[in-house]
């Protein structure tokens, strides 16, 4: 194995010289305890996300059709910083026994992994034929990793989209894209629900919605003409809405199939996984205040609102007007209270003010409906340490307080940390990129404000590190790595465990 020999010891080393016990500060009680996993309740699963085609590769071998993803990156390579994509990735498609056990070795209680909706049904739909190959594949890899005592929790869709279903009726801009989630589910759920416990219906579906059908810079690429940004069609000011709307749809409807149909005998769980920013008020101003809570329903409240009230915001009712689909009664039914756990995908943080011009009329779109000002920095100084990634800096307390707000507004669900990390960007030398000690102090800070939050009655349940390993990032393609396990692009994808990734074995010890 590539983490093996003399490298390893390399790393080890820098595990050595880094401490097991931090005094971690509680501050409602003002005390100092001992820093490591036993401060959570010994249920609480810490592991490391992944995607299928951010990892996977293989992407059209033994019998896998293409999705929008592959089509995208292979039509717009221009969209993709380096101009790469995903035909190989980081080969997990070949090489997951070995991944699985450099997991099992870095103590990880837990592996969040997606299935390529293409792998099972190669042309979208049931009707068009099941590839028995790509059950099998996943059998196999859900095997190795219950095998090492590690427990899975599945996305079930993470964007990649099979191109079919995009060609036949724009995907999820259609209605029709219910039935063909649905009837891809339920064989996951058939051939894999005996095994797996935590099951994730969506990725994300803001980003998705946003850049795919608003922005253009990902796929499939859809915006409008005033972008200017090589978008062959869309509509910014709606299509965001329409797709958000049928995912929702589309969540319910396999949340209902899974809990009617397979969860009274398979003692499962099903959720959603959604990413929000802290919106941080620029001032003690009122109209700051309410601006943060602007953007914040505009960035989770738009999923998470319907799910839990069957309604959208009433700030997005008031601001989007008839470009927001309404609910019928059957299908706010559907989807209020359709998750037995939301995931939840934190990366930085914001401030927020009003907009000081009158906003666009002309030019419509979801990302300036909320007519929040979103900035960085406040008098001079940055809302936390930059990272590699310009607009992601580290805001341990947003975390802490983006928990609370969903305790205090939704109903303090059961909450998953389903991705959390940094990105570094100009990092391909091996030793420079497993000495990443800034990761390091970016995971002590964040695991200490999840243990706040957990304090302050947040019904917090796991955490998993986004990502386990360095990876294709979408837009930035292989510029950026977010991994606690350094992958070597340029020596056959070998892999070398990170400083971080060593620490968090440390810490994780009991």
């Amino acid at each position: 194995m590539a983490f093996q020999g003399s490298f390893l010891l390399i790393s080890l080393f820098f595990l050595a010289r880094t401490e097991l016990f931090v005094a971690a500060k509680v501050p409602s009680q003002n005390i100092s305890i001992p820093f490591n996993r036993t401060i959570f309740p010994s249920d609480f699963l810490f592991g490391a996300s992944t995607s299928t085609y951010q990892y996977e590769g293989a992407w059209n071998e033994d019998g896998k059709g293409p999705s929008i993803w592959d089509t995208f990156t292979h039509t717009h390579p221009e969209k993709i910083l380096d101009r790469s994509n995903g035909d190989i990735a980081l080969d997990f498609y070949h090489r997951y026994k070995e991944d699985i056990k450099l997991a099992k070795f870095e103590g990880l209680d837990a592996f969040r992994f997606s299935i390529a909706w293409t792998r099972i049904l190669p042309q979208g739909k049931l009707s068009k034929g099941v590839n028995q190959a790509g059950i099998d594949h996943y059998n196999n890899l859900i095997n190795e990793i219950v095998a090492l005592g590690i427990k899975p929790l599945v996305t079930l869709f993470h964007w990649d989209l099979p191109q079919a279903l995009d060609d036949e009726y724009l995907g999820f801009l259609s209605p029709k894209i219910v039935d063909d989630y649905r009837d891809f589910v339920d064989i996951c759920f058939k051939h894999f629900g005996d095994r797996i416990k935590l099951w994730a219906t969506m990725n994300e579906p803001w980003i998705y919605s946003t850049m795919g059908y608003d922005g253009g810079s990902l796929a499939p690429g859809r915006c409008s003409a005033w972008r200017n940004n090589n978008c062959s069609a869309g509509n910014s000011a709606t299509e965001p809405y329409i797709v958000g709307h049928n995912m929702l749809l589309a969540h319910g409807a396999a949340a209902k199939l899974y809990r009617e149909k397979y969860k009274p005998t398979q003692k499962g769980e099903i959720g959603i996984v959604l990413v929000s920013h802290w919106f941080e008020p620029f001032s003690n101003k009122s109209e700051d205040k309410r601006a943060s809570k602007r953007a914040l329903d505009f960035m989770l409240g738009w999923f998470l609102h319907p799910l839990t009230y069957g309604h959208y915001p009433r700030s997005m009712r008031k601001l989007v007007g008839k470009r927001l689909p309404k609910f019928t009664p059957k299908e706010s039914k559907l989807v209020k209270d359709s998750f037995d756990f939301l995931g939840m995908n934190y990366y930085t943080s914001n401030f927020a003010a009003p907009l000081s011009t009158p906003p666009n009329t002309v030019n419509i779109s979801s990302l300036t409906d909320n007519q929040v000002n979103q900035t960085t920095s406040r008098n001079g100084r940055l809302i936390g340490d930059p990272t590699g990634v310009s607009i992601f800096f580290v805001a341990p307390m947003g975390l802490q307080k983006l928990l609370v707000y969903t305790k205090n507004y939704y109903k303090n669900p059961t909450v998953y940390i389903t991705e959390c990390g940094m990105g570094e960007s100009d990092i391909n030398k091996v030793a420079k990129g497993v000495n990443d000690a800034q990761r390091v102090d970016f995971y002590q800070r964040h695991i200490k404000a999840l243990y706040r939050a957990f304090k302050d009655g947040v019904n917090v349940k796991g955490f998993f590190a986004w990502s386990f390993f360095d990876n294709f990032e979408w837009g930035s393609g292989y510029t950026q790595r977010f991994g606690i396990n350094f992958i070597d692009y340029k020596n056959n994808l070998k892999r070398y465990p990170k400083r971080s990734a060593l620490w968090m074995k440390k810490f994780l010890l009991k």
